[in-house]
């Protein structure tokens, strides 16, 4: 079958009309869709949701607004939906090997946003990695470090690991450590550490700060220092301690050991 130049140049010319409207439409399309989710984010209704469900809801709604648009570009240029129908039924396999990470993490977050182990701004601890929880979204959750720095982990990688939540009672215990010499009076040093943690205000009176004798060491006797605070003042109260907690022991006489050894000849 052979066409003519004006046949070839009819069928150039149509197509190359096709693919600038459907150019035009994408571009419109994805202005479109960045508006309707900048109103979104502004609505007064959605402000009034629980951040973790907006973000799950903005970043959903951006996904089926941009896939929406492609879709009507790629029928705007001519091309017919159940081209893409019978390219995705041919290569579902592997298609679907493919898209196995996205769909499990999709999943996840479906999971995360139903049972809440955790919400944004809360402070919790997954595997290894310590954060605030910035935002939950379709495929990933972003946490972000005390150092500032930003991490997103896959959904799919979260409804599988145990998960540390600092934030969700709103109060916390406090444990700080204290190593002292085998010859320090017991009552003293209890004295000296139980009054520097009851001086502090950030520290509840109800449940009351203990020090307790923890550990008979191999080269000193471990105190503890128990107190419950609000999450707010969980670092700024430990730091405290250990200073504070330092000076009591030293203005008492209580000496705070080296590792030693004793070694033996014959």
């Amino acid at each position: 079958m052979t066409f003519t130049k004006e046949q070839i140049f009819s069928i150039v010319q149509e197509q190359g009309m096709n693919l600038l409207h459907g150019i035009i439409v994408l571009a419109v399309g994805f202005f479109l869709a960045h508006w309707i989710i900048k109103l979104m984010e502004r609505s007064r209704k959605l402000v009034r949701i629980e951040p973790t469900l907006k973000g799950f809801l903005e970043n959903l709604l951006r996904l089926l607004l941009y896939v929406s648009v492609v879709l009507t570009a790629a029928g705007v240029m001519g091309i017919p939906l159940t081209s893409f129908v019978t390219i995705l039924a041919s290569a579902g396999v592997a298609i679907s090997l493919a898209m196995q990470g996205a769909l499990s993490n999709f999943v996840g977050g479906m999971t995360m946003l139903l049972l809440k182990p955790i919400k944004v701004d809360e402070y919790v601890k997954i595997g290894e990695i310590e954060g605030t929880v910035r935002s939950i979204g379709v495929f990933y959750t972003e946490l972000v470090m005390p150092d500032n720095r930003h991490i997103s982990l896959p959904n799919a990688n979260l409804t599988n690991t145990a998960i540390v939540n600092y934030t969700r009672e709103g109060t916390r215990r406090l444990d700080v450590f204290f190593s002292v010499g085998y010859s320090s009076d017991i009552d003293r040093v209890k004295e000296a550490l139980l009054g520097v943690a009851r001086r502090n205000e950030a520290a509840f009176s109800d449940p009351a700060p203990q020090v307790r004798l923890q550990e008979h060491g191999d080269s000193a006797l471990k105190f503890v220092v128990r107190l419950w605070c609000k999450n707010s003042d969980y670092w700024e109260l430990y730091y405290y301690l250990l200073e504070e907690g330092k000076r009591a022991l030293d203005r008492a006489g209580i000496e705070i050991p080296f590792p030693q050894m004793d070694v033996h000849l014959r």
